[in-house]
């Protein structure tokens, strides 16, 4: 993985203690717009993290790919990967 590592860990441990967050705001029974709001939250720094890894996956994995099959296949994979998120 060529991403940003710090970056990727920073953005991970803070979706993780938002989940923390909102795991206490259900059991303390906290109004439900407040709890999607903060679930909506963690899905952008999740899909932040993503964009990373897969901005990275394209500058390196895809360009720096040493036959064309194989290139195909890294964008394939991209592809693949695009339409899941979409």
């Amino acid at each position: 993985m060529q991403a940003d590592k710090a970056k990727i860990n920073r953005l991970l441990k803070t979706a993780r203690g938002q989940i923390d967050g909102i795991l206490k705001m259900v059991e303390e029974d906290r109004y439900c717009m407040d709890i999607s709001h903060q679930l909506m939250a963690t899905e952008a720094i999740l899909n932040k993290a993503n964009k990373e890894i897969l901005t990275a996956h394209l500058k390196s994995c895809v360009t720096n790919a040493k036959t064309d099959e194989e290139r195909e296949e890294k964008v394939d994979e991209l592809v693949t990967m695009l339409g899941k998120i979409m």
